[in-house]
């Protein structure tokens, strides 16, 4: 059986374990989220041997060439010695400038990235608490216009993240995993195309971002922005979209709660199959959007999607 190594420790594990598995099995407790190659949350450095990897192309050629791995991904076929993703080493550090309610269950963090951050709207990054806890969030900021970096955490429930966040006062200090890009983007060769903008709870987030981008790279096609929420309370940018829908006559701006979902889905109806729709929440949201607008006759490779998995 093959040997797996991590510092001073070293123990056998059967041939074929998923490294992240045999990683946590032997309490080494490497954060996780989506476990699909996504969230990139589960990063480890390869020192010696190679594992087999199911998504070498999620990771650059640069982070590859560098011994890094996602975990999630990789099976341990021989022996193989790696180093765990260490945020204060090999994170970036970040100070807590804002700390705010959006609503009941939505938090807003705005922090200060101690070296500029170059990202584009609809990136997210990995955030590490001090206790070494890890999540992946989405930036609602928008680059290179404001100066911090803002997420919008969802706590309806608690969670070892979620929970240490309320306690986050100003000037306290997180550290910043890997910036990556998922599917969602405003593309500039869009710009006279009608834009859907579909999201569920903080699915938001991203396409916060993503609006505001279009908008200031002057988008001439319709925008339609529909936000599903728990209930009217929940719709947590209900004024901010509203006033922005008053100032740009081409955004239409739609709130909906589950009771209302069903009968909006069957009447939405494409204007023009140039259409680009970008849809982010839940796996059961991210299925509901992408299904009624498929029938309603979108191009599959005009809709773009990132799925929230539930964590705390």
């Amino acid at each position: 059986m093959p040997e797996l190594r991590v510092g001073e420790r070293q123990w056998t594990v059967a041939a074929g374990s998923n490294l992240l598995d045999a990683l946590n099995a032997a309490g080494l407790s490497v954060p996780y989220s989506c476990r699909a190659g996504s969230c990139h949350a589960c990063l480890v450095r390869c020192l010696h041997g190679q594992p087999q990897d199911a998504r070498p192309e999620a990771l650059s050629e640069q982070q590859r060439q560098s011994g890094w791995r996602l975990s999630c991904q990789c099976r341990v076929e021989s022996d193989l010695q790696v180093e765990l993703f260490d945020p204060l080493r090999d994170g970036i550090a970040a100070s807590v400038l804002g700390h705010d309610w959006l609503s009941a269950n939505v938090l807003r963090l705005r922090l200060h990235a101690e070296r500029p951050l170059r990202y584009r709207a609809g990136q997210h990054l990995v955030l590490w608490n001090a206790s070494g806890v890890a999540r992946p969030y989405s930036l609602a900021s928008l680059p290179d216009e404001e100066r911090f970096l803002e997420f919008h955490l969802d706590c309806r429930q608690a969670g070892a993240f979620c929970d240490a966040a309320r306690q986050l006062q100003q000037g306290d200090v997180l550290r910043l995993g890997e910036l990556r890009g998922g599917a969602l983007h405003y593309d500039a060769d869009w710009q006279e195309r009608p834009l859907w903008l579909l999201a569920a709870g903080t699915g938001l987030a991203p396409l916060w971002g993503i609006l505001r981008e279009a908008l200031r790279q002057q988008h001439l096609g319709p925008i339609r922005v529909l936000h599903l929420a728990h209930d009217r309370q929940e719709h947590y940018l209900a004024s901010e979209l509203n006033v922005l829908a008053e100032r740009h006559a081409q955004l239409q701006v739609e709130l909906l709660t589950a009771q209302e979902l069903p009968q909006a889905l069957a009447a939405l109806r494409l204007q023009s199959r140039q259409t680009v729709a970008l849809v982010c929440g839940s796996p059961v949201s991210v299925e509901q959007f992408s299904r009624r607008l498929f029938l309603a006759g979108l191009p599959r490779n005009q809709l773009f999607a990132d799925i929230f998995n539930e964590h705390a």
